[in-house]
């Protein structure tokens, strides 16, 4: 197996912007719904959930 020195920082610079996104994500226009919904999708995804918020969601 790999052995990545920096994985754990990477790993706490996802929670960041994962955090940071969820933060976003309500404070955005979009209805209650929407929210939840993309609220879900970076908790469960957190990588794959982080870009699609930041190419698709709510502004």
């Amino acid at each position: 197996m790999l052995d990545f020195p920096y994985g754990g920082l990477v790993g706490l610079i996802i929670l960041f912007l994962d955090i940071y996104a969820i933060i976003k994500v309500a404070q955005s226009s979009a209805s209650a719904g929407m929210k939840a919904l993309w609220i879900v999708i970076i908790l469960f995804l957190p990588i794959l959930g982080l870009i699609l918020w930041w190419l698709f969601g709510p502004k």
